[in-house]
């Protein structure tokens, strides 16, 4: 649960196989204003679950590009 003022989403990521991909979108969501926590729940071979917390909501585009940085997609739809 998120304390005050802070805010909590979960986004699903495609083309994570290893830790080394969760180190690589944890450090490049990790560096965008605000964010103070990264959580993923890998799925080799399918969509994993990353989580966020951040001090205010965060807009999906700049998720798509520290996503789209670390070398993996943002799954939509």
């Amino acid at each position: 649960m998120s304390a005050p003022g802070e805010t909590t989403a979960t986004w699903s990521v495609s083309g994570m196989t290893c830790e080394h991909c969760v180190r690589a979108v944890t450090e490049e969501l990790t560096a965008l204003p605000g964010v103070q926590r990264v959580s993923v729940a890998l799925v080799p071979g399918g969509a994993s679950a990353v989580t966020v917390t951040a001090s205010a909501p965060l807009a999906d585009d700049d998720v798509r590009a520290a996503v789209d940085e670390a070398g993996y997609d943002l799954v939509t739809g």
